[in-house]
């Protein structure tokens, strides 16, 4: 059975040809499919926890594998996995259990290439995930965001305009609670809105029906085996589309903007340089339409909270990938209604006249030089990580031309410094450079050397791995430290 590629979702009618109660004919074939069947899943993260009572229910035969040692999994979730009678497999050899299955659920962090699965696959095993059966099953409307930078804010600000509507929304993927066994609550009139990574794409063989890429840039090429690899998992996000789904891509991105030769569907670009005749433009502080070579304000940036052209980008994104489902003027209240997400240019607290940023999400060059342009004042840069061998030349200069004394700490800092060191030299500048080992010293730096002209920002250039859970938990304890100064 390929992938469980069951007939559309229709209304059930009787005789008389009245719509009778919604069924999800999709969902039935695959809990039809699946009971009785040896069900593997890779990974006891967030998205495959809700497998456990899903799969017991539908009566299948399930084996977990982690390659965490047993006593590091949640005690409660194992005895759950034991009392059901499912196997568990942990430790770094757990695959070599991966044997004689019909089904493999996999977790983003578990590359589809893994020679257990692949040799299993070569046998008929089916190769799926949590997330690719959501978008395969559920029968509404199904929006999917994947980028390099600007993927949450763009997912919750389309979320939101679609509330802001009236639409009975799921929001799920890399944010909020995995949906797929919510599917059979699901209605055709509902959408779905999902933050997709280059590890939950890389091997995914459905594409929603609104495909948005923010953009294209080096990221994750400690786990990708090339930046192509990294390319070619964003594209599968459209690349099972047809012609009446629509794709939304970058216009100011050249690899995103080629996107448009293999575009099966509707192609709406967004830009913040490009005066293009069709799609949402960021232009002189307004957001505007252009359709027909006719330019229609939507929306004035005085007007929104978010700052810095980044995010108006991200707004323009919003827009385009909502235009065939809300008018103009929902839009522009939604948008102006919306906060901002946590952990992304977020205002913690003025000291002394000096305003405190976290911007911890600034997990890749790119993201950082996007919040150093979001101010008007003179920046104290906080930034180093983890290493994810990122090239960290091109955050030489906006540091240079926004930051007035840059703390370092983490595995990057040499890099950092390194390539600051080099533009320095270029534009005969100098630039204070301290050096910490935690993050309690940075913040104790920063207020040390902070004068009230300007403003602190924790935006790491880098991945949090090396002294954090991930980014949120980075973000908090900045925050945390911040607020007992």
């Amino acid at each position: 059975m390929a992938k469980f590629l069951p007939k559309r979702n229709v209304p059930m009618v009787n005789k008389e040809g009245n719509v009778l109660e919604y069924r999800n004919q999709k969902l039935e074939e695959f809990e039809k499919y699946i009971k009785g069947k040896k069900v593997a899943v890779i990974g006891l993260g967030v998205s495959n926890i809700p497998l456990i009572d899903y799969f017991y229910h539908l009566g299948a035969k399930v084996s977990f594998f982690d390659k965490r040692a047993i006593e590091k999994l949640d005690a409660g979730i194992v005895e759950k996995i034991k009392q059901y009678g499912f196997n568990l497999f942990t430790g770094e050899d757990n695959l070599s259990h991966l044997q004689g299955f019909s089904v493999i659920f996999r977790s983003p962090s578990c590359r589809p290439d893994t020679p257990e699965i692949v040799a299993e696959v070569q046998k008929g095993a089916v190769l799926t995930s949590e997330i690719e059966m959501l978008m395969q099953t559920c029968p509404g409307t199904v929006i999917g965001i994947t980028g390099s930078d600007g993927k949450t804010t763009t997912t919750n600000l389309i979320y939101e305009i679609l509330k802001e509507k009236g639409y009975h929304c799921y929001l799920g993927g890399n944010l909020g609670t995995p949906l797929f066994t919510k599917v059979s609550q699901m209605r055709p009139e509902d959408m779905v809105v999902l933050e997709l990574s280059s590890f939950q794409l890389m091997d995914m063989q459905v594409s929603p029906h609104i495909a948005v890429i923010t953009n294209i840039s080096p990221n994750h090429l400690d786990i990708h085996k090339s930046y192509d690899e990294y390319i070619e998992a964003k594209k599968n996000l459209f690349l099972y589309q047809k012609e009446d789904d629509i794709l939304v891509i970058n216009y100011d991105n050249e690899i995103t903007r080629d996107f448009k030769k293999e575009a099966k569907g509707k192609v709406i670009y967004f830009s913040k340089s490009a005066k293009i005749d069709d799609g949402i433009i960021y232009d002189n502080g307004m957001i505007k339409s252009c359709k027909d070579k006719v330019r229609r304000h939507i929306l004035n940036t005085k007007d929104v909270l978010l700052r810095g052209v980044h995010n108006y980008e991200n707004i323009c994104t919003a827009i385009a990938a909502t235009s065939s489902l809300v008018e103009p003027e929902i839009q522009a209240r939604a948008v102006k209604k919306f906060q901002g997400v946590e952990h992304r240019l977020e205002f913690i607290r003025q000291i002394d006249g000096v305003k405190w940023y976290n911007d911890s999400i600034g997990s890749s060059p790119s993201r950082t030089i996007a919040g150093l342009y979001a101010f008007e004042e003179k920046i104290v840069l906080i930034a180093g990580g983890y290493d994810k061998h990122l090239d960290y030349t091109p955050i030489a200069k906006p540091i240079v031309e926004n930051v007035s004394k840059l703390i370092l700490l983490g595995a990057t800092a040499p890099k950092i410094e390194e390539a600051v060191k080099e533009e320095l030299k270029r534009q005969n500048k100098e630039l204070p450079i301290y050096h910490c080992t935690t993050l309690k010293e940075t913040v104790e730096k920063a207020k040390e050397v902070a004068n009230s002209s300007e403003i602190v920002l924790f935006s790491p250039a880098s991945a949090s791995f090396d002294m954090f859970k991930n980014f949120e938990d980075r973000g908090n304890q900045f925050k945390a430290l911040v607020n007992t100064l």
